[in-house]
């Protein structure tokens, strides 16, 4: 069953991916050549906990950090540690908020230096596949056009969706119903009422769309070791327009 929201919820709501958004505002000024990946991490908790917040990825089914920084061929999950970024990285940083009961989850992919063209435009297909998603998530639609309109873009521009991962809903817990593919034929599932809150996020890789997880039991790296980039926003489903609570960012 999917959750429909009241007026106050979505307040709420609004407040955790405000924060979530304060937080990848933050990683975007200190992501350069050199730093650790744990220290950003521990910039982004002590950021969460000074607003009477939580990380709402530490601890959850054992992720040992506050956030998942992922790096080039990770694709999502990877654990913050020693790595140093360097120039001509892609780094993508996914942070979850727990704020008064009410989940807030967001994710973007910062570009470090020169890289070559080919990853630059797989960044921007990948934040343009989520706009287009979003421009699909109003009332009356079907939840099946979301993925839909990520897989065409994405498949146009030569890129290839990741099958093994998903978007969901988010409201009193950090995935709730539905899972929402980002790929599929338009036009099927549930129809979108005013009101459902989801996370949409494509996971967009450079070359094959196999994924594979690493010994660490968490970081998930394309099969091929090619590039991906990774956006998400949290929306709310209105009649012509889904608002994006984790605007701005």
């Amino acid at each position: 069953m999917i959750a429909v929201r009241s007026d106050k919820e979505i307040v709420k709501l609004r407040k955790s991916a405000q924060l979530v958004v304060d937080a990848l505002n933050l990683a975007k000024t200190r992501i350069t050549a050199g730093l650790e990946t744990r220290e950003l991490d521990e910039e982004i908790a002590e950021l969460i906990y000074s607003r009477a917040a939580r990380p709402a990825f530490k601890g959850f089914q054992g992720f040992p950090a506050s956030s998942c920084i992922s790096i080039n061929e990770q694709v999502v999950h990877g654990i913050p540690g020693n790595r140093k970024i360097k120039n001509g990285d892609i780094v993508s940083v996914d942070v979850g908020v727990e704020l008064d009961g009410y989940f807030g989850d967001a994710a973007k992919t910062f570009i470090v230096g020169n890289i070559p063209e080919e990853v630059q435009l797989l960044v921007q297909v990948t934040q343009e596949s989520l706009g287009l998603a979003i421009e699909q998530a109003h009332v009356g639609n079907r939840l099946s056009d979301i993925g839909h309109a990520i897989q065409t873009h994405v498949e146009q521009a030569g890129f290839s969706v990741v099958r093994d991962l998903v978007g969901h809903g988010i409201g009193t817990q950090m995935h709730e119903e539905p899972q929402i593919k980002n790929y599929g034929p338009a036009g099927q599932g549930p129809r979108l009422k005013e009101g459902m809150v989801f996370a949409i996020e494509p996971m967009i890789n450079l070359g094959t769309f196999e994924v594979e997880t690493l010994d660490d039991g968490w970081t998930v790296v394309t099969a091929d070791g090619k590039p991906s980039a990774h956006f998400e926003h949290d929306i709310v489903v209105k009649h012509d327009k889904a608002e994006i609570l984790t605007a701005g960012l």
